[in-house]
Protein backbone atom coordinates (compact mmCIF):
# COMPACT_ATOMS: atom_id res chain seq x y z
CA UNK A 1 0.00 0.00 0.00
CA UNK A 2 1.36 3.55 -0.62
CA UNK A 3 1.54 5.89 2.11
CA UNK A 4 0.92 9.43 0.95
CA UNK A 5 1.96 12.33 3.33
CA UNK A 6 0.42 16.02 2.93
CA UNK A 7 1.50 19.36 3.59
CA UNK A 8 -1.69 21.94 2.98
CA UNK A 9 -0.38 25.24 2.63
CA UNK A 10 -2.64 28.75 2.33
CA UNK A 11 -6.49 29.38 2.67
CA UNK A 12 -9.32 28.19 2.97
CA UNK A 13 -9.97 27.71 -0.64
CA UNK A 14 -6.21 25.54 -1.06
CA UNK A 15 -7.75 23.28 1.61
CA UNK A 16 -10.78 22.42 0.19
CA UNK A 17 -8.06 21.43 -2.76
CA UNK A 18 -6.32 19.28 -0.48
CA UNK A 19 -9.49 17.53 0.99
CA UNK A 20 -10.30 16.54 -2.80
CA UNK A 21 -6.83 14.87 -3.48
CA UNK A 22 -7.05 13.08 -0.41
CA UNK A 23 -10.40 11.86 -1.13
CA UNK A 24 -9.44 10.90 -4.51
CA UNK A 25 -6.04 9.20 -2.76
CA UNK A 26 -8.20 7.06 -0.53
CA UNK A 27 -10.46 5.89 -3.12
CA UNK A 28 -7.34 4.78 -4.87
CA UNK A 29 -7.34 2.23 -1.80
CA UNK A 30 -3.74 4.28 -0.48
CA UNK A 31 -2.95 5.81 3.05
CA UNK A 32 -2.31 8.84 4.36
CA UNK A 33 0.25 9.40 7.18
CA UNK A 34 1.06 12.83 8.98
CA UNK A 35 4.54 11.79 9.60
CA UNK A 36 6.41 12.76 6.03
CA UNK A 37 8.92 10.70 7.03
CA UNK A 38 7.24 7.13 6.74
CA UNK A 39 5.54 8.72 3.20
CA UNK A 40 6.10 7.25 0.03
CA UNK A 41 5.00 10.37 -1.85
CA UNK A 42 4.99 13.37 -0.15
CA UNK A 43 2.90 16.32 -1.44
CA UNK A 44 3.18 20.01 -0.77
CA UNK A 45 0.09 22.00 -1.66
CA UNK A 46 1.43 25.54 -1.95
CA UNK A 47 0.22 29.08 -2.05
CA UNK A 48 1.04 32.22 -3.92
CA UNK A 49 -0.92 34.85 -3.70
CA UNK A 50 1.73 37.62 -2.54
CA UNK A 51 5.17 37.44 -1.66
CA UNK A 52 5.07 35.66 2.22
CA UNK A 53 2.87 33.03 0.63
CA UNK A 54 5.28 31.67 -1.75
CA UNK A 55 8.34 32.23 0.78
CA UNK A 56 6.39 29.73 3.02
CA UNK A 57 6.02 27.32 -0.03
CA UNK A 58 9.28 27.41 -1.29
CA UNK A 59 10.62 27.04 2.31
CA UNK A 60 8.42 24.15 2.82
CA UNK A 61 9.74 22.27 -0.59
CA UNK A 62 13.16 23.02 0.27
CA UNK A 63 12.68 21.52 3.69
CA UNK A 64 11.03 18.44 2.57
CA UNK A 65 13.92 18.32 -0.32
CA UNK A 66 16.59 18.47 2.48
CA UNK A 67 14.86 15.81 5.12
CA UNK A 68 14.73 13.50 1.81
CA UNK A 69 18.29 14.06 0.84
CA UNK A 70 19.53 13.74 4.54
CA UNK A 71 17.59 10.94 5.60
CA UNK A 72 18.74 7.32 4.07
CA UNK A 73 14.99 5.82 4.74
CA UNK A 74 13.73 8.70 3.14
CA UNK A 75 15.77 8.12 -0.54
CA UNK A 76 13.17 6.60 -2.00
CA UNK A 77 10.59 9.20 -1.38
CA UNK A 78 8.83 10.83 -4.05
CA UNK A 79 7.77 14.50 -3.81
CA UNK A 80 4.84 16.75 -5.48
CA UNK A 81 4.55 20.00 -5.96
CA UNK A 82 0.83 21.08 -6.08
CA UNK A 83 -1.14 24.13 -6.32
CA UNK A 84 -1.38 28.00 -6.66
CA UNK A 85 2.86 27.71 -7.10
CA UNK A 86 2.56 25.34 -9.23
CA UNK A 87 0.06 26.47 -11.19
CA UNK A 88 1.52 30.34 -11.68
CA UNK A 89 5.37 29.21 -12.20
CA UNK A 90 4.66 25.98 -14.20
CA UNK A 91 7.14 27.01 -16.58
CA UNK A 92 10.50 27.89 -14.45
CA UNK A 93 9.84 25.83 -11.23
CA UNK A 94 11.21 22.52 -12.52
CA UNK A 95 14.51 24.44 -13.81
CA UNK A 96 14.52 25.68 -10.77
CA UNK A 97 13.65 22.63 -8.00
CA UNK A 98 15.32 19.74 -9.83
CA UNK A 99 14.98 17.29 -7.19
CA UNK A 100 10.85 17.74 -7.23
CA UNK A 101 9.66 14.65 -8.70
CA UNK A 102 6.06 16.34 -10.21
CA UNK A 103 4.49 19.71 -10.53
CA UNK A 104 0.65 19.29 -10.82
CA UNK A 105 -1.69 22.27 -11.28
CA UNK A 106 -5.22 22.83 -9.85
CA UNK A 107 -6.50 20.57 -12.59
CA UNK A 108 -5.15 17.93 -11.62
CA UNK A 109 -6.13 17.52 -7.86
CA UNK A 110 -8.70 15.14 -9.03
CA UNK A 111 -5.94 12.84 -10.94
CA UNK A 112 -3.42 12.93 -8.47
CA UNK A 113 -3.62 8.83 -7.54
CA UNK A 114 -2.52 7.94 -11.23
CA UNK A 115 0.15 10.74 -10.97
CA UNK A 116 1.31 9.12 -7.80
CA UNK A 117 0.87 5.54 -9.37
CA UNK A 118 2.87 6.61 -12.30
CA UNK A 119 5.80 8.48 -10.28
CA UNK A 120 6.60 4.97 -8.32
CA UNK A 121 6.42 2.65 -11.09
CA UNK A 122 9.06 4.10 -12.82
CA UNK A 123 12.60 2.51 -12.11
CA UNK A 124 14.61 5.91 -12.73
CA UNK A 125 14.26 9.15 -11.90
CA UNK A 126 12.70 11.32 -14.39
CA UNK A 127 10.95 14.55 -13.62
CA UNK A 128 7.17 15.43 -14.55
CA UNK A 129 5.93 18.98 -15.42
CA UNK A 130 1.72 18.28 -15.51
CA UNK A 131 0.76 21.36 -14.88
CA UNK A 132 -1.57 22.94 -17.87
CA UNK A 133 -2.78 26.33 -18.16
CA UNK A 134 -6.35 27.95 -17.95
CA UNK A 135 -7.39 26.24 -15.18
CA UNK A 136 -11.22 24.92 -15.61
CA UNK A 137 -12.18 22.87 -12.67
CA UNK A 138 -14.26 23.06 -10.38
CA UNK A 139 -16.22 20.10 -7.72
CA UNK A 140 -19.19 18.75 -7.60
CA UNK A 141 -21.57 17.84 -4.84
CA UNK A 142 -20.21 14.00 -5.53
CA UNK A 143 -16.68 14.74 -5.39
CA UNK A 144 -14.80 12.22 -3.48
CA UNK A 145 -13.53 14.62 -0.94
CA UNK A 146 -12.11 13.74 2.32
CA UNK A 147 -12.74 16.55 5.31
CA UNK A 148 -9.46 18.05 6.79
CA UNK A 149 -11.48 20.36 9.37
CA UNK A 150 -13.06 19.39 12.50
CA UNK A 151 -16.49 17.87 12.38
CA UNK A 152 -18.60 20.64 13.30
CA UNK A 153 -17.78 23.22 10.47
CA UNK A 154 -16.57 22.66 6.75
CA UNK A 155 -16.13 24.87 4.09
CA UNK A 156 -18.43 24.91 0.28
CA UNK A 157 -16.43 26.13 -2.51
CA UNK A 158 -19.48 27.49 -4.54
CA UNK A 159 -17.26 28.85 -7.41
CA UNK A 160 -13.55 28.57 -8.55
CA UNK A 161 -11.60 31.62 -10.17
CA UNK A 162 -12.10 35.23 -10.37
CA UNK A 163 -13.18 37.96 -13.01
CA UNK A 164 -12.52 41.16 -10.96
CA UNK A 165 -9.71 43.08 -12.62
CA UNK A 166 -7.95 44.28 -9.45
CA UNK A 167 -4.50 45.71 -10.18
CA UNK A 168 -2.68 44.62 -7.60
CA UNK A 169 -3.77 40.50 -7.54
CA UNK A 170 -2.76 37.74 -9.89
CA UNK A 171 -5.34 35.04 -8.77
CA UNK A 172 -7.31 34.80 -12.23
CA UNK A 173 -4.39 34.23 -13.91
CA UNK A 174 -4.00 31.52 -11.33
CA UNK A 175 -7.36 30.14 -11.08
CA UNK A 176 -9.04 31.25 -14.79
CA UNK A 177 -11.95 33.05 -14.83
CA UNK A 178 -14.98 32.43 -12.69
CA UNK A 179 -17.39 29.84 -12.94
CA UNK A 180 -20.43 28.83 -10.44
CA UNK A 181 -21.23 25.57 -9.71
CA UNK A 182 -24.73 24.98 -10.05
CA UNK A 183 -27.37 25.98 -6.99
CA UNK A 184 -28.76 22.18 -6.69
CA UNK A 185 -24.69 21.14 -6.18
CA UNK A 186 -23.72 23.18 -3.59
CA UNK A 187 -27.39 22.55 -1.88
CA UNK A 188 -26.71 18.84 -2.24
CA UNK A 189 -23.62 19.07 -0.80
CA UNK A 190 -24.64 21.15 2.17
CA UNK A 191 -27.14 19.20 3.33
CA UNK A 192 -24.93 15.72 2.96
CA UNK A 193 -22.71 17.75 5.57
CA UNK A 194 -25.66 19.35 8.31
CA UNK A 195 -26.93 15.53 7.68
CA UNK A 196 -23.06 14.36 8.88
CA UNK A 197 -23.49 16.54 11.87
CA UNK A 198 -21.76 19.58 11.01
CA UNK A 199 -23.06 23.01 12.57
CA UNK A 200 -21.19 25.77 10.30
CA UNK A 201 -21.10 26.40 6.72
CA UNK A 202 -18.40 28.41 5.24
CA UNK A 203 -19.12 29.64 1.75
CA UNK A 204 -16.36 30.25 -0.36
CA UNK A 205 -14.78 31.38 -3.51
CA UNK A 206 -12.63 34.15 -4.94
CA UNK A 207 -15.84 36.24 -4.94
CA UNK A 208 -19.03 34.51 -3.28
CA UNK A 209 -21.46 37.88 -4.28
CA UNK A 210 -20.41 36.71 -8.02
CA UNK A 211 -22.40 33.10 -7.65
CA UNK A 212 -24.53 32.40 -10.92
CA UNK A 213 -23.84 35.35 -12.96
CA UNK A 214 -21.43 33.96 -15.01
CA UNK A 215 -24.29 32.07 -16.43
CA UNK A 216 -26.74 34.95 -16.89
CA UNK A 217 -27.47 35.85 -20.54
CA UNK A 218 -27.16 39.41 -20.45
CA UNK A 219 -23.72 39.87 -19.18
CA UNK A 220 -22.28 41.60 -15.75
CA UNK A 221 -24.41 43.89 -13.74
CA UNK A 222 -22.66 47.33 -12.93
CA UNK A 223 -22.03 47.62 -9.51
CA UNK A 224 -24.97 50.57 -9.21
CA UNK A 225 -27.72 48.90 -11.03
CA UNK A 226 -28.27 46.16 -7.72
CA UNK A 227 -28.66 42.52 -8.80
CA UNK A 228 -32.17 41.20 -9.63
CA UNK A 229 -32.24 37.17 -8.41
CA UNK A 230 -35.25 36.57 -11.18
CA UNK A 231 -32.39 37.02 -13.98
CA UNK A 232 -30.65 33.40 -12.40
CA UNK A 233 -29.15 31.65 -9.93
CA UNK A 234 -27.64 34.36 -7.64
CA UNK A 235 -25.98 34.41 -4.08
CA UNK A 236 -29.29 35.28 -2.67
CA UNK A 237 -31.53 32.43 -4.04
CA UNK A 238 -28.76 30.08 -2.79
CA UNK A 239 -29.11 31.52 0.27
CA UNK A 240 -32.47 31.26 0.60
CA UNK A 241 -32.57 27.43 -0.75
CA UNK A 242 -29.91 26.81 2.25
CA UNK A 243 -31.97 28.56 4.60
CA UNK A 244 -34.72 25.78 3.68
CA UNK A 245 -32.26 22.87 4.85
CA UNK A 246 -33.61 21.20 8.30
CA UNK A 247 -31.32 21.60 10.88
CA UNK A 248 -29.65 23.05 13.60
CA UNK A 249 -26.43 25.14 11.40
CA UNK A 250 -24.67 28.41 10.66
CA UNK A 251 -24.32 29.69 7.29
CA UNK A 252 -21.56 31.90 6.70
CA UNK A 253 -20.47 34.08 3.66
CA UNK A 254 -16.64 35.03 3.38
CA UNK A 255 -14.89 36.40 0.20
CA UNK A 256 -18.08 39.24 -0.92
CA UNK A 257 -16.92 41.64 -3.09
CA UNK A 258 -18.85 44.80 -2.69
CA UNK A 259 -19.45 45.69 -6.12
CA UNK A 260 -22.44 42.78 -6.75
CA UNK A 261 -24.10 43.63 -3.07
CA UNK A 262 -27.54 44.89 -3.87
CA UNK A 263 -30.76 45.23 -1.90
CA UNK A 264 -32.05 41.67 -2.50
CA UNK A 265 -28.98 39.98 -1.16
CA UNK A 266 -29.49 42.16 1.83
CA UNK A 267 -32.91 41.24 2.07
CA UNK A 268 -32.09 37.01 1.50
CA UNK A 269 -29.75 37.15 4.64
CA UNK A 270 -32.22 39.40 7.02
CA UNK A 271 -34.88 37.27 6.00
CA UNK A 272 -32.76 33.92 6.45
CA UNK A 273 -32.03 32.88 10.45
CA UNK A 274 -29.81 30.32 9.87
CA UNK A 275 -27.06 32.62 8.07
CA UNK A 276 -24.72 34.06 10.60
CA UNK A 277 -24.81 37.73 10.90
CA UNK A 278 -21.51 38.16 9.77
CA UNK A 279 -19.92 39.46 6.65
CA UNK A 280 -16.51 39.33 5.13
CA UNK A 281 -16.27 42.05 2.54
CA UNK A 282 -12.63 43.30 1.56
CA UNK A 283 -12.63 46.66 0.92
CA UNK A 284 -9.08 47.60 0.52
CA UNK A 285 -9.39 51.04 0.70
CA UNK A 286 -11.61 54.16 0.99
CA UNK A 287 -9.75 56.59 -1.27
CA UNK A 288 -11.07 57.21 -5.07
CA UNK A 289 -7.83 57.86 -5.66
CA UNK A 290 -7.01 54.38 -5.04
CA UNK A 291 -9.55 52.35 -5.33
CA UNK A 292 -9.14 53.73 -9.53
CA UNK A 293 -5.69 52.54 -8.82
CA UNK A 294 -6.42 49.19 -7.94
CA UNK A 295 -9.36 48.93 -10.14
CA UNK A 296 -11.85 48.00 -7.76
CA UNK A 297 -14.91 48.66 -9.57
CA UNK A 298 -16.42 50.71 -6.86
CA UNK A 299 -15.51 54.57 -5.56
CA UNK A 300 -16.11 55.76 -1.86
CA UNK A 301 -19.42 56.77 -1.99
CA UNK A 302 -20.74 53.84 -3.01
CA UNK A 303 -18.63 51.89 -0.44
CA UNK A 304 -20.02 53.85 2.13
CA UNK A 305 -23.56 53.60 1.51
CA UNK A 306 -23.52 50.39 0.92
CA UNK A 307 -22.09 49.72 4.59
CA UNK A 308 -25.35 51.97 5.87
CA UNK A 309 -27.99 49.70 3.94
CA UNK A 310 -26.22 46.96 4.98
CA UNK A 311 -25.78 47.88 8.80
CA UNK A 312 -30.25 48.73 8.40
CA UNK A 313 -31.39 46.09 6.30
CA UNK A 314 -29.92 43.56 8.58
CA UNK A 315 -30.16 43.77 12.37
CA UNK A 316 -26.79 43.06 14.41
CA UNK A 317 -24.74 42.55 11.68
CA UNK A 318 -20.96 42.26 11.75
CA UNK A 319 -18.70 43.58 9.00
CA UNK A 320 -15.34 42.07 8.56
CA UNK A 321 -12.99 43.82 5.99
CA UNK A 322 -9.28 43.91 4.99
CA UNK A 323 -7.58 46.84 3.84
CA UNK A 324 -4.41 47.87 1.56
CA UNK A 325 -2.09 50.08 2.86
CA UNK A 326 1.51 51.21 0.68
CA UNK A 327 -0.13 50.68 -2.62
CA UNK A 328 2.08 52.60 -5.04
CA UNK A 329 1.23 55.81 -5.43
CA UNK A 330 -0.86 56.37 -1.87
CA UNK A 331 -0.25 59.66 -1.01
CA UNK A 332 -0.21 60.92 2.80
CA UNK A 333 -3.94 62.38 1.91
CA UNK A 334 -4.86 58.94 1.07
CA UNK A 335 -3.63 57.44 3.79
CA UNK A 336 -5.71 59.55 6.22
CA UNK A 337 -8.65 59.55 4.65
CA UNK A 338 -8.48 55.68 5.34
CA UNK A 339 -7.96 56.07 9.13
CA UNK A 340 -10.64 58.52 9.53
CA UNK A 341 -12.83 55.79 7.45
CA UNK A 342 -11.86 52.85 9.76
CA UNK A 343 -12.19 55.57 12.82
CA UNK A 344 -15.74 55.91 12.22
CA UNK A 345 -17.10 53.24 10.52
CA UNK A 346 -16.29 51.03 13.23
CA UNK A 347 -15.38 47.59 11.87
CA UNK A 348 -16.27 44.61 14.34
CA UNK A 349 -13.41 42.55 12.36
CA UNK A 350 -10.65 44.00 10.33
CA UNK A 351 -7.45 43.71 8.86
CA UNK A 352 -4.90 45.08 7.09
CA UNK A 353 -2.06 43.57 4.73
CA UNK A 354 1.29 45.77 3.43
CA UNK A 355 1.02 45.79 -0.25
CA UNK A 356 3.01 42.92 -1.83
CA UNK A 357 4.56 43.75 -5.32
CA UNK A 358 3.53 40.91 -7.67
CA UNK A 359 4.66 40.23 -10.89
CA UNK A 360 2.81 39.94 -13.78
CA UNK A 361 0.20 42.43 -12.19
CA UNK A 362 -0.41 46.10 -13.47
CA UNK A 363 0.58 47.20 -10.23
CA UNK A 364 3.59 46.07 -10.00
CA UNK A 365 4.32 47.91 -13.52
CA UNK A 366 3.26 51.15 -11.18
CA UNK A 367 5.52 53.80 -10.56
CA UNK A 368 5.38 55.69 -7.45
CA UNK A 369 5.91 52.73 -5.07
CA UNK A 370 5.83 53.08 -1.50
CA UNK A 371 9.09 52.31 0.75
CA UNK A 372 8.95 49.24 2.91
CA UNK A 373 9.75 51.32 6.02
CA UNK A 374 6.88 53.53 4.91
CA UNK A 375 4.40 50.81 4.15
CA UNK A 376 5.48 48.85 7.46
CA UNK A 377 4.51 52.78 9.22
CA UNK A 378 1.59 52.67 7.76
CA UNK A 379 0.22 49.27 8.17
CA UNK A 380 1.53 49.53 12.41
CA UNK A 381 -1.00 52.78 12.46
CA UNK A 382 -3.71 51.28 10.22
CA UNK A 383 -3.30 48.20 12.81
CA UNK A 384 -3.89 50.63 16.02
CA UNK A 385 -7.04 52.16 14.55
CA UNK A 386 -8.53 48.67 14.01
CA UNK A 387 -7.88 47.60 17.65
CA UNK A 388 -9.53 50.95 18.76
CA UNK A 389 -12.40 49.61 16.67
CA UNK A 390 -12.63 46.16 18.19
CA UNK A 391 -12.24 47.93 21.49
CA UNK A 392 -15.02 49.77 20.95
CA UNK A 393 -17.25 46.71 20.30
CA UNK A 394 -16.07 43.99 22.68
CA UNK A 395 -16.89 47.12 25.62
CA UNK A 396 -19.92 47.02 24.37
CA UNK A 397 -20.79 43.08 24.67
CA UNK A 398 -20.21 42.94 28.59
CA UNK A 399 -23.26 41.46 29.83
CA UNK A 400 -24.87 40.05 26.69
CA UNK A 401 -25.96 36.96 26.08
CA UNK A 402 -24.37 35.20 22.98
CA UNK A 403 -24.71 32.18 20.96
CA UNK A 404 -21.62 30.23 20.57
CA UNK A 405 -19.81 27.20 18.83
CA UNK A 406 -17.68 25.36 20.97
CA UNK A 407 -14.14 25.55 19.27
CA UNK A 408 -12.05 23.13 21.41
CA UNK A 409 -12.30 22.48 25.63
CA UNK A 410 -12.76 26.55 27.06
CA UNK A 411 -12.61 27.99 23.87
CA UNK A 412 -15.86 28.93 21.32
CA UNK A 413 -16.53 31.44 18.27
CA UNK A 414 -19.63 33.46 18.07
CA UNK A 415 -21.21 34.88 14.61
CA UNK A 416 -18.55 37.10 13.89
CA UNK A 417 -15.64 35.16 14.45
CA UNK A 418 -15.07 33.00 10.99
CA UNK A 419 -13.29 29.78 11.43
CA UNK A 420 -8.85 30.60 11.80
CA UNK A 421 -9.59 34.07 11.17
CA UNK A 422 -11.19 35.73 13.77
CA UNK A 423 -10.88 36.04 17.57
CA UNK A 424 -12.29 33.80 20.29
CA UNK A 425 -14.51 33.45 23.18
CA UNK A 426 -13.40 32.07 26.43
CA UNK A 427 -15.76 30.01 27.97
CA UNK A 428 -16.26 27.37 30.27
CA UNK A 429 -14.43 23.60 29.70
CA UNK A 430 -17.43 21.41 30.61
CA UNK A 431 -19.19 22.89 27.24
CA UNK A 432 -19.07 19.69 24.87
CA UNK A 433 -17.09 20.49 21.60
CA UNK A 434 -18.91 20.94 18.26
CA UNK A 435 -22.05 22.04 20.14
CA UNK A 436 -24.05 25.27 20.28
CA UNK A 437 -23.92 27.22 23.62
CA UNK A 438 -25.84 30.18 25.20
CA UNK A 439 -22.86 32.25 27.36
CA UNK A 440 -22.89 35.58 29.27
CA UNK A 441 -20.14 37.89 28.38
CA UNK A 442 -17.99 39.04 31.25
CA UNK A 443 -14.92 40.66 30.15
CA UNK A 444 -12.59 40.82 27.40
CA UNK A 445 -9.19 40.66 26.79
CA UNK A 446 -7.89 42.48 23.62
CA UNK A 447 -9.40 40.88 21.04
CA UNK A 448 -10.84 38.44 22.66
CA UNK A 449 -14.03 38.01 24.84
CA UNK A 450 -14.33 36.04 28.38
CA UNK A 451 -17.75 34.63 29.48
CA UNK A 452 -16.00 32.08 31.74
Amino acid sequence: MIKVGLVSLGCAKNLIDSEIMVGHLQQAGMMMTPEPELADVLIINTCSFIDMAKKESIGAIHEAVDSREGAQKRAKQKIIVAGCLSQRFGQELPGLMPDVDAFIGLDQITQVAPIIEGLMGKKEAEQENLVTKNSQYIPDYDTPRFRLTPKHFAYIKIAEGCNHPCSFCIIPRIRGRHRSRTQQSVVEEARQLVKSGVKEINLISQDTTYFGMDKWTDGRPKPTSGVDSSKGESLSTLIRELNKIEGDFWIRLLYTHPAHWSDDLIQAIAESPKVARYIDMPLQHISDNMLNHMRRETDSAYIRDLIRRIRSGIPGIGIRTTFIVGFPGETEADFNELIQFIEDTKFERAGVFQYSREEDTRAAKMEDQIHHMTRKARYNEAMRAIQRGVEHYNRQQIGKTKRVLIEEPGVARGELDAPDIDTTIFVSKKLPVGEFADVEIKEWRGYDLVAA
